[in-house]
C-alpha cells in the first residue's frame, strides 16, 4: 500500500460555506430585482388594468340620460346614483343585497344597486324608479300600486315597482303568479303584500277572487 495520500476530491468546509454564502446572496439580489419590478410588467398577459384608489371619472347612462362623476372605484352604483347623481329612487334599506329597495336595471336586467360597482356599470343603461314617471305621469305600474294603497313607509316600493315593470315588459301577459315570482327578490317590512296582490291583479286585468 503506498504511503502517499491520495488528494480528496471532497469540498472543504471553506469551499462548502463560501458556496452557499454566494448562493444565498444570489438568491437575495434576485428577489430584490423581482420586489422592484413595476407590478404593470410582471401581470399577465390580457389582465384587466389596475383602477384608484384615487377617485376616476366615471359616465353613467341613467334613465336615458348621460351623466358623469368622480368616483373612487370602490363606490357602489347604490351610493353614486344616491349621494353623487341626485337620484334617489333607490333606496339603502339592508345595504346586504337582501331587501330589494335599490333595485334597479341594467341592461334590462333586474340588479341589487348595493351590490354593483359604478364603475361596471358603465356602458349599460341604467334604468330607476325615476324612469317610471314622464312628464309626472306615473306608469301604470306605480299607478296600479297609488290606486290599491300598496305602500305605506315608501322604502320598499322603488324597487317593487323596477322589479315588477320589469317582469312585464319581459312577458306582457304574465299571470299574477308569475309576477309574483318576479318579486320574490323584494321585501316589504310594513307588510302590505295583500294591496300589491290587488295591483298585480289589476294590472293583469284579472278579478282578484
Amino acid at each position: 500500500m503506498n504511503d502517499q495520500e491520495t488528494p480528496s476530491t471532497s469540498p472543504s468546509r471553506r469551499d462548502f460555506l463560501y458556496g452557499t454564502g454566494a448562493a444565498a446572496a444570489a438568491t437575495a439580489v434576485t428577489g430584490l430585482a423581482v420586489a422592484e419590478t413595476p407590478a404593470a410588467e410582471v401581470q399577465p398577459a390580457g389582465a384587466t388594468p389596475a383602477s384608484g384608489p384615487g377617485a376616476l371619472k366615471v359616465t353613467l347612462n341613467v334613465n336615458g340620460r348621460e351623466v358623469q362623476a368622480n368616483l373612487e372605484p370602490r363606490v357602489t352604483l347604490l351610493d353614486a346614483l344616491r349621494n353623487y347623481l341626485d337620484v334617489t329612487g333607490c333606496k339603502r334599506v339592508c345595504d346586504r343585497a337582501t331587501c330589494g329597495a335599490c333595485t334597479v336595471t341594467l341592461d334590462g336586467k333586474v340588479v341589487y344597486a348595493c351590490t354593483v360597482l359604478a364603475i361596471e356599470a358603465q356602458g349599460k343603461q341604467i334604468r330607476t324608479a325615476e324612469s317610471l314617471f314622464n312628464e309626472g305621469k306615473p306608469d301604470a305600474v306605480p299607478a296600479a300600486f297609488v290606486r290599491a294603497d300598496a305602500q305605506q313607509c315608501g322604502f320598499c316600493t322603488p324597487g317593487f315597482v323596477v322589479a315588477m315593470k320589469t317582469v312585464l315588459q319581459d312577458n306582457p301577459q304574465a299571470t299574477p303568479a308569475q309576477i309574483e315570482k318576479g318579486l320574490q327578490g323584494n321585501i316589504c317590512r310594513c307588510g302590505t303584500y295583500e294591496q300589491m296582490r290587488d295591483a298585480i291583479y289589476a294590472l293583469c286585468n284579472q278579478k282578484r277572487t
